[in-house]
């Protein structure tokens, strides 16, 4: 395409808060930042006065940032930031921005259509400070993990924030996770302390979470309490707490105190804050350790400057609590965002169950991810016609790759005059390598622009930096938001062999990527799960988004298969119902990917299957499929949203011919 899919105003360029970061930058630095592609150079040349101006331009606060700002800078892993201050998270969350008041609105909670309550700023201080207080007088400490096992649900952010104004570390996992992936996380990091819902909903039933959260609390040896959050849809007199010896509801919980002054802890700026874990299918999933200050400058960045969050802005993201999203939405109430949140299924009671919420609470930006922009594509939706989305601001995709096609229907079907940012980046770095700039354009396909702070770079297999070609993601200078470390990973040696041995002193992320000639960036998918066929790589998001444009097809799934000393592309398809895969189909589908892509591209083989297996967090498994087809075992099913769907893959005869 010759023109961008959407331009902004010049009038919204001025408002923008990432125009007024570049003034700031200018008069303190005297630097010359005229556009974001020059910040964008001056952030990673310049970064200790880069992120120096961030912590001001977001009125971050701490007891004290010391003199230093980076030290070892040249080193990845090994850079320290701020290594002389002291800060806490949950007083940055909790201090009221100026324009905010204690009886504004925090958060929205809808269960369904169940729940729904509303919190104010006032009344998350006072809870934060009663938990804190029940927290601390159980023995919990700076270092201590506390764990929840909650759904989207206020009071799971609540908790994470009394966890840390005490200096504890918080881990969370989503109650659609079964007893053993949870015990697959948790038991690695050993929490004094877990928090469980007694149940939610989801697609318009019941499921409780006492059973699992029992079984679970029985194989934590070193788990001292478990506290009990009701849901909201049974009084609390109400849940049997019979078969879980020592837990208490949460009321009992905090009986004892009376809301106060909260005393935060003041602690190091590499301080863990989080502990999130990879949703791998390839053994454990590791630990991913992250500082309290990387959190802050890392969110204060993609908010504040890349999706323009302001003071009294309404921000929804749909998530679970297993989705680091749900870390990123959290930090929303630093600026006076009021979070909010949905938990259950985002088809019902109708397809527009999302909309129907964003419409109602006047979100300002939405969040979901590429694979929920597919199937609302699918059923036919458009929001824009049928919700009032007018006081919508930012529109935003993640999780996997948007293809190009999504992009058109989002400005058909979903949005008006705003900007769609899509973004990509990971657990890894609790945050993102590329996404939105307010003010550029949006072109069909690209993702806008690299991170502020990120010295983002493409390489191809010689460690050459490219442009205009596909290659891996790298960064090539530390930045605050880079992990602690992996939990237990003492001498660092995980953490080096998962980011560091393709190219020494370089994060590699393990996308596929090119940066075009607009300055943007286009995923072609995990490069380690690239298909390489006659030694030429290809991404497989270029399949997808060639097959997925046939109406006869839902979803798809690629891999390479092993095949007479060579990899052939393997591709598996779901059909539309009462469809049957046919010959006319199956040439239907390789023209498509032949005309629109490359003979290289075109499948040795094309299956129909009923379903693709994924992860919690929506992700489709292609190493997990890749290793079902050649007989290795999966390890870490339990990272599966519905891990029944391997066995569709097992032993199939097609590909033995």
């Amino acid at each position: 395409m010759n023109t961008p899919l959407w331009q902004p105003s010049e009038e919204r360029i001025k408002r923008s808060n990432m125009t007024s970061f570049m003034a700031a930058v200018a008069e303190r630095w005297g630097a010359d930042v005229a556009d974001t592609d020059a910040l964008h150079q001056f952030s990673i040349t310049e970064r200790e006065k880069f992120w120096q101006s961030v912590i001001d331009f977001a009125a971050i606060r701490a007891e004290t940032w010391g003199g230093r700002v980076l030290v070892d800078g040249d080193k990845m892993p090994g850079a320290l930031w701020f290594p002389d201050a002291r800060l806490n998270f949950a007083d940055n969350m909790l201090g009221l921005p100026e324009g905010i008041d204690a009886d504004a609105e925090a958060m929205v909670f809808r269960g369904e259509d169940v729940v729904e309550r509303r919190l104010t700023f006032g009344e998350v201080q006072e809870r934060v400070s009663l938990l804190a207080q029940a927290l601390a007088a159980a023995g919990v400490g700076a270092g201590d993990r506390v764990a929840g096992y909650l759904p989207n649900m206020p009071e799971t952010i609540i908790a994470m924030l009394a966890a840390s104004t005490l200096g504890a570390v918080w881990s969370s996992c989503s109650p659609d996770f079964g007893a053993q992936g949870v015990l697959d996380r948790l038991a690695q990091i050993e929490p004094k302390v877990l928090f469980s819902a007694d149940g939610y909903h989801y697609n318009g039933k019941r499921h409780d979470s006492l059973a699992k959260a029992s079984e679970i609390a029985a194989q934590l040896p070193n788990l001292q309490t478990t506290v009990i959050v009701p849901y909201g849809d049974i009084a609390p007199p109400d849940i049997d707490l019979g078969g879980m010896p020592g837990a208490v509801l949460i009321d009992d919980f905090t009986e004892a105190f009376q809301p106060g002054d909260i005393e935060f802890a003041q602690l190091p700026f590499d301080h863990p804050l989080y502990i999130l874990f990879s949703s791998g299918t390839t053994g454990a999933p590791k630990c991913i350790v992250h500082s309290q200050g990387g959190a802050l400058l890392k969110h204060a960045t993609e908010q504040l400057l890349h999706c323009d969050i302001k003071s009294g802005d309404r921000v929804f993201f749909f998530t679970t609590c297993g989705w680091m999203m749900w870390n990123w939405l959290a930090s929303g109430l630093a600026w006076g965002a009021t979070l909010l949140l949905y938990d259950g299924s985002p088809f019902y009671p109708s397809p527009a169950a999302l909309f129907d919420f964003a419409d109602a609470e006047q979100a300002t930006l939405v969040g979901t991810s590429a694979k929920f922009i597919d199937a609302i594509a699918q059923a036919g939706l458009a929001p824009n016609e049928t919700h009032d989305l007018s006081a919508l601001k930012t529109f935003c995709s993640t999780g996997s790759t948007l293809v190009a096609e999504g992009f058109d229907y989002v400005y058909d079907k979903v949005i008006g005059d705003v900007p769609l940012v899509s973004f990509s980046g990971g657990t890894d770095i609790m945050g993102c390598f590329c996404g939105g700039d307010p003010t550029k354009p949006v072109w069909r396909g690209e993702i806008q622009a690299p991170m502020l702070g990120v010295a983002l770079d493409v390489f191809d297999e010689e460690a050459n930096s490219v442009r205009g070609e596909k290659g891996e993601l790298v960064c090539t200078k530390a930045f605050p938001s880079m992990p602690v470390g992996f939990w237990k990973d003492d001498d660092g040696s995980r953490y080096q062999s998962a980011y560091f041995e393709g190219f020494p002193n370089v994060w590699t992320h393990g996308d596929y990527i090119e940066i075009t000639e607009h300055g943007g960036i286009v995923i072609y998918g995990r490069s380690d799960a690239t298909l390489n066929p006659g030694g030429v790589r290809i991404g497989t998001a270029e399949i997808y988004r060639q097959v997925e444009r046939l109406d006869e097809v839902v979803e798809a799934i690629v891999i390479g298969q092993d095949w007479a000393n060579d990899v052939r592309v393997v591709l598996f398809v779901v059909l539309k119902d009462g469809l049957t895969l046919d010959e006319d189909l199956t040439g239907c589908i390789k023209n498509q990917i032949r005309t629109n892509c490359s003979p290289r591209h075109v499948p040795g083989v094309v299956i129909q299957v009923a379903d693709i297996p994924r992860t919690k967090s929506g992700k489709i498994t292609e190493l997990a499929v890749r290793d079902i087809v050649h007989g290795r075992a999966v390890k870490n099913k339990e990272a599966l949203a519905n891990p029944e769907a391997l066995d569709l893959y097992r032993n199939l005869p097609q590909l033995n011919a």
